[in-house]
């Protein structure tokens, strides 16, 4: 496994736990009061939902990455790992700049669809190289 791998392995894994820490984080100030949100507007429950949203998928793309490396030496691996670095990247800031849930930005719209297109290639690629 390429040291490349390696660290956007490393890169999405610390950015799932600070997701997570920043839920904390908007839970402690939010206090003793409504800890389950309903308002799309409300930062903790845009917080709540970018954490949930990588949880989702990061998980899922460090494996595939991990086969896919077991699997192979291309630099096709490393290409396919710094893209799912960006686009996680690229789609929290999104969820996390976003004023309200209800609103679907550009960095949203680029990380969701890259999400798609680099975990579907990270699949077909752990087919194609067995």
């Amino acid at each position: 496994m390429s040291t490349i791998t390696v660290v956007c392995i490393a890169l999405l894994g610390i950015l799932l736990f600070l997701l997570g820490a920043n839920v904390t984080r908007n839970r402690a100030i939010r206090g003793a009061g409504n800890q389950l949100p309903m308002d799309p507007g409300d930062r903790l429950l845009i917080a709540v939902r970018a954490h949930g949203n990588a949880a989702e998928y990061i998980p899922t793309m460090i494996v595939l990455l991990l086969v896919c490396s077991m699997l192979s030496h291309s630099r096709v691996i490393d290409v396919l790992a710094i893209a799912a670095v960006v686009v996680r990247f690229t789609h929290a800031a999104g969820m996390l700049r976003s004023g309200t849930l209800a609103s679907f930005g550009p960095l949203r719209a680029i990380g969701a669809t890259g999400t798609y297109l680099v975990g579907v290639a990270l699949g077909i690629t752990a087919i194609v190289t067995i």
